[in-house]
């Protein structure tokens, strides 16, 4: 299993924490992280907009299993996130959010605010929430004499979810050519679906997109 971590420009100096924080917490659950960026040493610039696509692009191919992200106030990305297909996001501040979606919702995806109120000590918080999300297995319910009814729950939810969305092969000639072609500039994540993502449609999609835009 695959959590990635990929976070806007506007929160990059963050990343090598949020990196660090989320190799720790999975660690223990014997999965691989991976770190998309955005990288401090960057120059170029991308939008938690344009992080949500390249985040649709990762978990819509099946080339990492979750993902960890964040911008400002985790908010944006959050919705970002959601308006995308492939994406549950969840918003976490704190580790009792994370822990109920984990247990409760078993989403993909989290957005966790890296600038509001993250002050002195903040990283602790961080690693606390994250620890708090990844402590168990994901849609087993909670409290334990409601988990039959949570988990009923969450799979009506999902299975509106994949019902409610088209698949992002469809979205993504639609979109702004703009943002598309902006997300596909991250060589990092393009270059990781296109070498394990398993959706065959979805990367020749990628691949024209990308091809038409030399």
């Amino acid at each position: 299993m695959k959590a990635a971590v990929i976070q806007a420009s506007s929160q990059k100096g963050r990343n090598a924490l949020l990196f660090r924080c989320v190799e720790r917490a999975v660690r223990k659950k014997g999965w691989e992280a991976v770190n998309f960026g955005v990288f401090q040493e960057e120059e170029a610039s991308y939008s938690y907009i344009q992080a949500a696509v390249n985040i649709s692009m990762l978990l819509e191919s099946g080339a990492v299993d979750f993902v960890v992200t964040g911008c400002s106030s985790g908010q944006g990305m959050m919705l970002a996130c959601n308006s995308l297909p492939g994406v549950l996001c969840g918003y976490v501040e704190n580790p009792s959010d994370a822990y109920l979606f984990g247990r409760i919702n078993g989403g993909n995806a989290v957005s966790y605010p890296l600038g509001l109120n993250f002050g002195w000590a903040g990283e602790i918080n961080l690693q606390a929430t994250l620890d708090s999300l990844f402590a168990g297995p994901f849609g087993t319910g909670y409290p334990p004499k409601d988990a039959a009814r949570k988990q009923e729950d969450t799979k009506m939810l999902k299975d509106i979810w994949r019902k409610s969305k088209k698949s992002l092969a469809q979205v993504l000639p639609e979109l702004d050519r703009d943002l598309v072609l902006g997300a596909l500039g991250r060589s990092a994540v393009y270059d990781y679906v296109m070498q394990y993502g398993k959706g065959q449609g979805l990367k020749d999609v990628l691949r024209e997109l990308s091809e038409a835009s030399r």
